[in-house]
């Protein structure tokens, strides 16, 4: 949507909600100037709005007595990044009253969705899943979104064209084992058919899916989320990192989250005789990621406060050191 569209149904928005609203308000609400809300309005009227003009020291613009909007129209794509967003929403923290308004308002919009638009939604909601780390989420395509969810659903091979990470572009065909949105992404996983291993795609790299004819067998107890979390905790990249930590868990996933890094005791946590172990206690953990670049990790490193010990690669030490230097230098100024 443009942006002056938007403004124009910001504009009727601001109508809607009653009273006469004079033209140096609404020009200060849109951010556009006096002129601009003029036009805007001339826009509304085109449209068959009845927008009244009020003259006199109040004066200003309203809506005429008794005019309502239409009944909500929304087309697929429009449904779906609405119903997404309400459904992500209930994932930041909301009051029980804003979760209370959350499901009121997506009942609503359900009820008027055409059938055929219902059931396919109802089909990506039951194949969705959230990471720790939804972010902010901008949906891909909603015909290939539609159709992997359906794929997942009856478990159905598809057929997609994806370009990877390289740029290299190529069919595979995906038996789809879920859909999980993480860290403002979402992802695809399942396994790549051609050759037999799993493979966790991102649904915004794919530019096309369909539905091929036969059925698969998913793994007993599969968990989609996980599998992206670990996925892209290993994927290949062009470094290889290895550390030792002293620190509890709970500290080093505080900078290094599980989506980052995967973290295994070097040494076991401290005998307390007949007592389980305490796993709030500080150890020695070992520290193994992957990365493209290597001088993000320096300052993270810097800000976990505890001693670490870098295995590899050299380069990272290199780096780790000429940031020690630069910190001591700055911190001799006066």
């Amino acid at each position: 949507m443009s942006r002056p569209t938007a403004r124009v149904l910001t504009l009727l928005e601001l109508l809607q909600s009653g009273g006469t609203r004079t033209v140096a308000e609404l020009a200060d609400r849109l951010g556009v100037e006096g002129r601009t809300v003029r036009r805007y309005v001339d826009h509304l009227i085109d449209l068959n709005v009845p927008v009244e003009s009020v003259r006199g020291r109040y004066g200003g613009y309203r809506l005429a007595p008794g005019y309502r909007l239409p009944p909500l129209m929304l087309g697929d794509d429009e449904a779906l990044a609405v119903l997404l967003g309400l459904v992500a929403g209930r994932r930041a923290g909301l009051s029980p009253a804003q979760r209370t308004a959350n499901e009121t308002a997506s009942a609503k919009i359900r009820r008027v969705l055409p059938r055929h638009i219902a059931r396919r939604l109802d089909t990506l909601l039951e194949s969705l899943a959230f990471t720790d780390q939804p972010g902010r989420l901008d949906p891909p395509d909603a015909e290939i979104l539609l159709t992997v969810a359906d794929a997942v659903r009856h478990r159905r091979p598809l057929s997609i064209r994806y370009t990877d990470r390289a740029g290299r572009r190529g069919e595979r065909t995906l038996h789809a084992y879920g859909i999980v949105a993480h860290a403002g992404h979402w992802y695809v996983t399942g396994e790549d058919a051609g050759i037999g291993e799993d493979r966790t795609l991102r649904l915004d790299r794919v530019a096309d899916a369909r539905a091929l004819p036969g059925s698969f067998e998913a793994p007993a107890g599969v968990d989609p989320a996980r599998r992206v979390v670990s996925a892209l905790a290993t994927a290949a990249y062009r470094h290889a990192v290895s550390l030792r930590v002293y620190g509890t868990v709970e500290h080093v996933r505080a900078h290094l989250p599980a989506t980052v890094a995967s973290l295994a005791e070097h040494e076991p946590a401290p005998d307390r005789g007949d007592r389980a172990p305490d796993r709030t206690a500080e150890r020695w953990l070992r520290v193994e990621l992957r990365a493209e670049r290597l001088d993000w990790l320096p300052p993270v490193l810097a800000a976990l406060d505890r001693p670490f010990v870098i295995e590899r690669p050299d380069e990272l030490r290199h780096l780790v050191t000429a940031l020690a230097d630069r910190l001591a230098s700055h911190a001799r100024q006066t």
